[in-house]
């Protein structure tokens, strides 16, 4: 009796395991070695209330100057401010409801829809067609772009948009990978866009993520990791009840019965 429940015991443990598995591991149907094509990457573009830093340069510094916003700073115990003591700060240009933007000398630019690199290209080419600045250096930067990543992950929290493009995978990666509760088919992304919220299901399991139309994120994206059953049964299980003594009683009786079946 004692051998057969110990090889029940055993075949139920390496059955749950296998389970397991199977739910976290990424990319299950994915085949190795075999080259497939890869779609060029969906670069961010600006919407209305980003805010964006646009920098000229030029072989002459002061010329340049004049396009350049700088955000003058007082320092604390000041009377007055000092230009001579700031930091050179540059600050942002904020879109407005049309997304357009008010830039020095050349007035409003509409740029909404527009990546970093269509944005310094505008910029260079008005400055060059009005014969403002002949040698125009442009560089484009994010400001407050950012998405979010919630639920069964390491370090959920806000994380800034820097660069031209974001994947799923580098998100999840830079909130340190889900937990092991976290459910690998039940990744959420929430996007709002033109006025309407929708709702995206991801399965981190399968290679269709690469086909999926939230693979690239864009600002404000809202990256939600389902919790898997252990951890949700977890959340049933308070302080209260951990004190519980009917809870203890419990315990005591399933270990008591498990150890009259093992002696027999």
């Amino acid at each position: 009796m004692k051998n057969h429940l110990l090889y029940l015991l055993f075949s139920l443990a390496l059955l749950s395991s296998c389970n397991t598995s199977k739910e976290i591991i990424y990319f299950q149907d994915v085949e190795v070695n075999s080259p497939e094509a890869v779609a060029p990457p969906q670069d961010i573009t600006v919407q209305p209330k980003d805010q964006i830093s646009i920098v000229v340069s030029s072989k002459d510094p002061e010329l340049a100057a004049l396009f350049n916003l700088t955000r003058v700073q007082q320092k604390v115990g000041s009377t007055g401010l000092n230009n001579s003591n700031n930091n050179g700060e540059i600050s942002g240009y904020t879109l407005d409801d049309k997304g357009a933007i008010d830039f020095p000398v050349l007035g409003n630019l509409t740029v909404a829809g527009m990546t970093r690199s269509q944005i310094a290209a505008l910029v260079k080419q008005r400055l060059k067609e009005e014969n403002l600045v002949n040698d125009p250096v442009v560089t484009v930067e994010f400001m407050n772009l950012s998405f979010s990543v919630l639920g069964e992950v390491k370090t959920p929290g806000k994380y800034s948009i820097s660069k031209d493009y974001i994947t799923l995978l580098e998100a999840i990666s830079m909130a340190g990978d889900l937990t092991i509760y976290g459910k690998r088919d039940a990744i959420f992304v929430i996007r709002e866009d033109n006025g309407e919220r929708v709702t995206h299901w991801v399965d981190l399991r399968s290679c269709d993520l690469f086909k999926s139309p939230v693979y690239y994120l864009k600002q404000n994206d809202v990256v939600y990791v389902q919790p898997n059953k252990v951890r949700a049964g977890q959340s049933t299980l308070n302080e209260n009840s951990v004190k519980s003594v009917g809870l203890w009683i419990s315990i005591g009786s399933f270990l008591t019965s498990l150890g009259v079946l093992l002696f027999k």
